[in-house]
C-alpha cells in the first residue's frame, strides 16, 4: 500500500504510533517483528540527513542487533573503542577501554553513526510489512480515549484533520510533543542557561592531537567542550553564554575564533554543519496514561553529554514494545505501569544524573574541585575493577540491568 493511502487497511484493531525518529521507529519495527498490526504517523516525509544525536552504545547495539540493523550500521559508521576525559590546557586524563565490556555485551564499543542512517533503515524495513502502514505528511495535534480505543487527531499540509483510531498509541513525538502536552502530562525539570552551539567540521583533529580519542570530553574553567568523531567528519560542541545573540554566535568570524581556540589550523575552518540549542533535563510525570504511551524524548530530556538521550530512547521503545507485545497478545494490561516504573527509574537515576555530572566535571571553575575530579577519573580508569564499573554504568549497561529489577 502507499505510504500515504488515506485507507487504513487494518481498522482500529492496531497500535498507532506517533513520531518516525529513531526511538518511534525502533518501537514500531519491534512490534511489527511480534505480528502487531501498526499505523506510524510521521509529519515529514523526508529523512533529514542532519548531524543530531551519533553515538549508539553497547547495549543498543545489542537491541538493534535483534531488529537486523547493527551490522548495516557498523558498515556505515565508526566503530571507537576508547574514549577519554582531557584537560583543554594539560590534555588527555583519563582513557576508557570499551573492550573491558567484551563479557558484557556483543559490541564492546561505541559506534559513531548518525542517527539519520538508523531511521532510513528502519523504514525501508516498516514499508515492506504488511502489517504497517506508514503515513508521512501528518502531524500530531491531539489524542482522546476511552476504556477501549484511543484516537489519534492529525493535521495534513493544508490544515486539514484526519482521525485515526487503535488500541493504543505510542507517543514518540519529541521534545514537544503534541501527545503529552494534550493529556497534560506534567514534565518538571529545569533548562540550561547555556546554548550550546554544535558545529561540524572536515578538519583531523585526529591528526593535530595525536592521543585524542574518537570521543573526548574537554575540561576548562573558561570555555569546556566535547569532540565527537563520526566516519566523515569531527563534531564540536560548545556551550554559548546566553546573552550573545543568534547572530553573534553564528557569524562566522566568531565561529573561526572558537574553532581556531581548539587547534589553531594555519588556514580557515571548514564548517559543513552548525546548530545551537537550549538543552532541558526533564521527566514526565507519567510515561504511561491510559492507553497512550510516552516514549523517547517525549517522556525524558537530558544534556547531550555522555550520548545517553537517543540510546534511552531506544531502550524505552524496546521495553515497551516487549511488554506491549505482550499485552497485545493477552497479558494484564497491568504490565505497562512496569514499563514506566522501570523507565521513568533509569531517566533519573542513572541517564539525568551521569549527564549531569558529565557536565559537572566538564563546567567545574574551581581548581581544587577540578583536580579531585581529575584524580578520581584517573584512579578509576587505572583500576581494572573500577574501570569496568564505570563503563558498566556510562555505557548504559548498568541502567538495564537495574530498570530489569525493577517489578
Amino acid at each position: 500500500m502507499h505510504p500515504n493511502s488515506k485507507a487504513s487497511f487494518m481498522g482500529s484493531n492496531r497500535v498507532i504510533v506517533v513520531g518516525g525518529g529513531p526511538v518511534g521507529l525502533v518501537a514500531a519495527t519491534y512490534l511489527a517483528t511480534q505480528g502487531v498490526p501498526l499505523l506510524v504517523v510521521e509529519e515529514s516525509a523526508d529523512i533529514t540527513e542532519d548531524l543530531r544525536a551519533s553515538t549508539f552504545h553497547p547495549p543498543t547495539l545489542d537491541f538493534l542487533d535483534t531488529l537486523g540493523v547493527t551490522r548495516t550500521l557498523i558498515e556505515r559508521g565508526l566503530i571507537c573503542p576508547h574514549w577519554q576525559f582531557r584537560d583543554r590546557k594539560k590534555g588527555a586524563v583519563a582513557t576508557f577501554d570499551l573492550s573491558a565490556l567484551r563479557d558484557e555485551t556483543a559490541f564492546p564499543y561505541r559506534l559513531q553513526c548518525e542517527q539519520w542512517k538508523l531511521t532510513t533503515v528502519l523504514r525501508e524495513r516498516l514499508a515492506a510489512s504488511a502489517d504497517v502502514e506508514l503515513r508521512y505528511g501528518l502531524r500530531a495535534v491531539s489524542v482522546r480515549q476511552d476504556a477501549d480505543r484511543v484516537v489519534l487527531v492529525a493535521r495534513t499540509a493544508e490544515g486539514e484533520d484526519e482521525e485515526f483510531e487503535g488500541r493504543y498509541l505510542v507517543a514518540a513525538d519529541g521534545a514537544r510533543s503534541a501527545i503529552r502536552r494534550a493529556l497534560g502530562t506534567p514534565f518538571d525539570g529545569q533548562t540550561i542557561p547555556e546554548r550550546f552551539l554544535s558545529l561540524s567540521t572536515t578538519f583531523p583533529f585526529h591528526e593535530a592531537m595525536p592521543d585524542l580519542a574518537s570521543v573526548a570530553y574537554i575540561s576548562d574553567p573558561d570555555e569546556w567542550l566535547t569532540l565527537l568523531r563520526t566516519p566523515t567528519l569531527w563534531r564540536v560542541l560548545f556551550p554559548t553564554d546566553p546573552s550573545e545573540t543568534e547572530e553573534q554566535m553564528m557569524a562566522p568570524a566568531r565561529l573561526e575564533e572558537r574553532l581556531q581556540s581548539v587547534v589553531p589550523s594555519g588556514t580557515p575552518y571548514e564548517v559543513v554543519h552548525k546548530t545551537a540549542y537550549r538543552v532541558h533535563e526533564r521527566v514526565a510525570e507519567r510515561y504511561v496514561e491510559g492507553r497512550v504511551l510516552l516514549a523517547g524524548d517525549a517522556a525524558h530530556l537530558n544534556n547531550p553529554l555522555g550520548g545517553m538521550g537517543m540510546n534511552g530512547g531506544i531502550h524505552d521503545a524496546m521495553n515497551l514494545g516487549d511488554k506491549l507485545a505482550a499485552v497485545w497478545r493477552g497479558a494484564d494490561r497491568t504490565l505497562l505501569g512496569q514499563y514506566e516504573r522501570q523507565r521513568r527509574k533509569v531517566a533519573i537515576e542513572s541517564v539525568q544524573a551521569q549527564a549531569m555530572r558529565n557536565r559537572q566535571i566538564l563546567n567545574e571553575r574551581d581548581a581544587a574541585r577540578r583536580q579531585a575530579y581529575y584524580d578520581d577519573l584517573k584512579a578509576t580508569a587505572d583500576d581494572p575493577v573500577r574501570h569496568k564499573e564505570y563503563l558498566m554504568r556510562s555505557s548504559m549497561i548498568q541502567s538495564l540491568r537495574d530498570a530489569a529489577s525493577v517489578a
